[in-house]
């Protein structure tokens, strides 16, 4: 799908011309709201820390003169691994500010994994937060070929303090007594919209990870592109809840920072519940497998009800659904529905939307398949759920908006982005959003793009007659059975991992008869079950072979998958005692499965289920 651009090109030109650079944009906002706005907050050790705008703009600034004054020249990578929190984005803003490039490591990397990054990208300065990270990062200094100094936010760290190691509040003392500044007003006098801005090295599904580069135009065409349709304001809130690292969550941060709005850090995504009562967030992102937990649990304990509750809160979502899609469709709502909806909302819907806070506008939601039912229910709920779509390569080729939102897409192209659909069903973009290459890497960077220069994405998805984009699944991940037939795995794990007893599906079936799936049970729910149902077990080992148990997920698969194809239906399955991590192997650190490390370690389990 092609857009006339024209329009948005030229409010493109204009936007960068005002923006122009983040480090400028954070700039003018220092400027214009000094100490008069919160722009910030974190809570790293149980309180709630606030930030002015003029006080980030002066911890940007005196990390700027430290990063100076520990030898950072223009171009130069500054690595950050650390958990989402204010230093993070200051670390990120000054990188900026110094025309140098942030590198972000997911805080959960392994040792090793930090080691690549950092000997690739050739990181001279790292900041972390923790103990465990400081001891990954402390392990590489003098053996990194690279690696000097390294800066712990969390005064709690025990650290071996020398000039090649220190507190953040210390760094910033540096930058604070430094004499640079006139180094520092050179480099932002030179700042273009063309400075490389970051390394963002992708997750590794599939091999080692690649170094994307983004230049500052790329990120505010994204912040361009999302806006389009939804504007923030001065009072909103975003709560930063996906990792920092993530092009997702660190576009949508821009974003919220550009829109003159509030970000809230959340360091721990274990205490999402928490976060979520105390900053009582506008906006989030997220991935689909929270909603997907949450959906589980509401309808299991609907489920469970009195059939009069029952009524009463089908009934209460029936009149949710239809005020909400009059809204969306920007059609009056009758007297008589709103009194319905204001009774609705008492009784039933306002216990849901309390969950986050009680003042959701929009929870964005991305990362992988997710269920157009889930995301229903919640619009019914008044907790609007708008997916979208991209690729740290390419980011965001489409997004939901408040009035452009149909269930089971991923949204409206975005504007200055076009897309087509090859031969072969492969969505390709193009547009200012695109990165510039792979770092260091010409022959892949080139392998990512068509002859005549359309990204490939790797998905395969359609879209609609209103340019609506739909995603079926990863090119990698389909598998075709000894029949012929391909599979689309996504799918089957999505529908099952809707109900509240699923954790995690596996799906499988390459080069086989059928598909067989691999399931990590969620554990909480199913021990109990078995302990109301008097199944007795001794360990989760136990759990997972007992016949009741394998009866009782066989009737649910049974249920679930009802209406997908004869080819798609798991015909077997085993149930795992132990869940995929990152720890272990088989999740990447965005939580996506490693398909490739599943098949090899459960190769005897997967074999078990295709014997006669």
């Amino acid at each position: 799908m092609k857009h006339d651009n024209t329009i948005y090109e030229r409010e493109f030109t204009e936007f960068l011309e005002r923006e122009k650079h983040l480090a400028l944009m954070i700039r003018s906002r220092v400027a214009k709201y000094g100490d008069t706005k919160i722009a910030v907050r974190h809570k790293p050790e149980g309180e709630w820390l606030s930030y002015s705008w003029a006080v980030f703009g002066e911890m940007i600034d005196s990390t700027s003169k430290a990063l100076i004054e520990y030898g950072t020249a223009e171009g130069d990578m500054v690595g950050i691994f650390c958990h989402n929190s204010v230093e993070w984005a200051v670390a990120d803003y000054a990188s900026f500010t110094i025309r140098a490039a942030s590198v972000p490591v997911y805080a959960t990397n392994s040792t090793a994994e930090l080691e690549y990054i950092v000997n690739h990208a050739e990181i001279k300065i790292l900041f972390v937060t923790d103990q465990v990270q400081y001891e990954k990062a402390y392990s590489l200094l003098g053996k990194s070929p690279t690696l000097e100094t390294i800066i712990v936010s969390n005064k709690s760290v025990k650290i071996k303090a020398s000039k090649s190691i220190m507190y953040f509040a210390d760094f910033l003392e540096v930058g604070r007594k430094s004499k640079t500044g006139k180094e520092l007003n050179k480099r932002i006098a030179k700042l273009d919209s063309d400075d490389l801005s970051t390394l963002i090295y992708t997750s590794g599904t599939t091999g080692t990870p690649k170094g994307v580069m983004l230049t500052h135009k790329n990120w505010l065409a994204m912040l361009f592109g999302t806006g389009y349709h939804i504007p923030i304001i001065e009072s909103d809130v975003n709560l930063a809840f996906l990792p920092l690292s993530h092009v997702f969550e660190r576009a949508w941060s821009y974003f919220i920072l550009c829109g003159n709005g509030q970000v809230d850090y959340c360091h721990d995504t274990k205490a999402l519940e928490e976060f979520l009562v105390e900053t009582r967030p506008h906006y989030m992102c997220s991935v689909p497998r929270v909603w997907e937990k949450i959906y589980a649990k509401v309808k299991n304990d609907i489920n469970n009800s009195s059939a009069t509750k029952q009524k009463l809160f089908n009934w209460a979502l029936e009149i949710g659904g239809q005020v909400g899609y009059l809204k969306r469709d920007q059609k009056p709502v009758p007297f008589g529905l709103r009194m319905k909806h204001k009774i609705a909302t008492s009784l039933v819907l306002e216990k849901i939307q309390s969950v986050f806070g009680g003042r959701t506008k929009v929870y964005n939601v991305g990362g992988s398949a997710f269920s157009g039912d889930i995301s229903e229910f919640f619009f019914k709920a008044g907790v609007l759920l708008l997916q979208g779509y991209g690729l740290t390569e390419c980011f965001v080729i489409c997004v939901s908006n408040p009035t452009h939102n149909k269930f089971g897409t991923c949204g409206p192209v975005v504007p200055l982005v076009d897309v087509r659909i090859s031969d072969e069903g492969e969505i390709q973009a193009k547009g200012p959003n695109m990165m510039i290459g792979y770092y260091k890497d010409e022959a892949l960077t080139k392998e990512m793009f068509t002859e005549d220069g359309w990204l490939k994405t790797g998905d395969v998805g359609f879209i609609d007659s209103e340019g609506y984009i739909t995603i079926t699944d990863r090119i990698k991940d389909l598998f075709k059975t000894s029949g012929g037939k391909y599979v689309a795995p996504q799918q089957i794990e999505t529908l099952l991992k809707e109900d509240f007893y699923f954790e995690q599906v596996a799906a499988v079936g390459d080069g086989e008869k059928y598909v067989s799936a691999l399931i990590v049970p969620a554990f909480e729910a199913l021990e109990t079950y078995a302990n109301n149902n008097g199944i007795s077990f001794n360990s989760r080992e136990d759990l997972v072979k007992h016949p009741n148990i394998m009866s009782f997920y066989q009737e649910k698969i049974d249920i679930l998958t009802k209406d997908l194809g004869q080819v798609e239906k798991i015909k077997r399955f085993t149930l795992l005692p132990n869940e995929f991590t990152q720890e272990t192997g088989e999740l990447t650190p965005t939580q996506k499965i490693k398909r490739k490390v599943i098949k090899e370690k459960y190769a005897d389990e997967i074999a078990a289920m295709y014997k006669e």
